[in-house]
């Protein structure tokens, strides 16, 4: 009896919340809710492979739903809260 496609998986939970991480600040159940579904729908091909899953989404990223694609988007810049005087 073979356990791949669960270790396949729990690689794929343990790789989007690392790269998903530096992207972005969410916590990782938040991570993995978001694009958990998406890795498996349009990468599944690269499971277990941590950096080709990861490529694959950043290619795919338009494909993404919106939950996990605000995942990979920086966070926004804050304003800076100084202002200068005005001359």
């Amino acid at each position: 009896m073979t356990c791949y496609p669960i270790r396949s998986l729990m690689t794929l939970t343990c790789m989007v919340g690392l790269v998903l991480g530096s992207a972005h600040a969410a916590t990782r159940d938040e991570q993995k809710q978001a694009c958990q579904g998406d890795a498996i729908r349009l990468c599944t091909f690269a499971i277990p492979n941590e950096a080709k899953i990861t490529a694959c989404m950043k290619k795919k990223l338009d494909q993404l739903t919106p939950k996990c694609r605000a995942m990979f988007d920086p966070p926004a810049k804050k304003a800076s809260t100084t202002s200068k005087p005005k001359e």
